[in-house]
């Protein structure tokens, strides 16, 4: 992901590419230091100790994926003494690929922010209209409900005997199950 590792993986590469750099700096300044003051006796076995250090600079083309990979394995050693035994540590990998290859995640045009903000902004607008009419129709289902049990205790309630008198034996009836339903 993104997050806080990620980050602090960037954090480190750069804190590790400056301590590269300082240290080849300091290098080329030893190097500069003692060339114009060598004794001419001894100038010989300078400039062919100088010649076996260019040598060693000079990498082969098949040399840059070990350098890569030592690059990698330094930094997983540094993240391991950042971070000791933390959780977090799972989450936390180092790809094969260089280090260098930051290039790859470019940062989103405005375009493209735009549109994935309206995206997400659409798919919120569907999900609640959802949800509203999920709502509805379980409102409407109760009212419905609710209605016909009015019905049916509004039709026990208003039976008449044939002399036009309510029936209270039927209401009387309604009421012993309507008791029965709430224990």
């Amino acid at each position: 992901g993104r997050g806080f590792a990620f980050r602090r993986k960037q954090k480190v590469e750069r804190q590790y590419r400056k301590f590269l750099k300082k240290r080849r700096k300091v290098h080329s300044q030893q190097d500069d230091q003692f060339t114009e003051t060598y004794p001419e006796h001894l100038k010989h076995l300078y400039l062919a100790e100088e010649e076996k250090m260019l040598k060693k600079r000079r990498r082969p083309p098949d040399d840059s994926v070990l350098s890569e990979e030592k690059l990698n394995k330094a930094l997983w050693d540094i993240w391991l003494r950042l971070l000791g035994n933390s959780p977090y540590l799972k989450y936390m990998c180092f790809s094969s690929r260089s280090v260098t290859t930051e290039g790859k995640f470019k940062k989103k045009t405005s375009n493209q922010k735009a549109k994935e903000e309206y995206e997400k902004i659409k798919a919120e607008r569907a999900r609640k209209k959802e949800e509203a009419e999920k709502r509805k129709q379980q409102r409407e289902e109760a009212q419905r409900l609710y209605k016909q049990k009015k019905m049916e205790a509004y039709k026990i309630l208003c039976k008449k005997t044939k002399k036009g008198q309510p029936n209270l034996n039927l209401q009387m009836e309604f009421l012993l199950q309507k008791i029965q339903q709430n224990t």
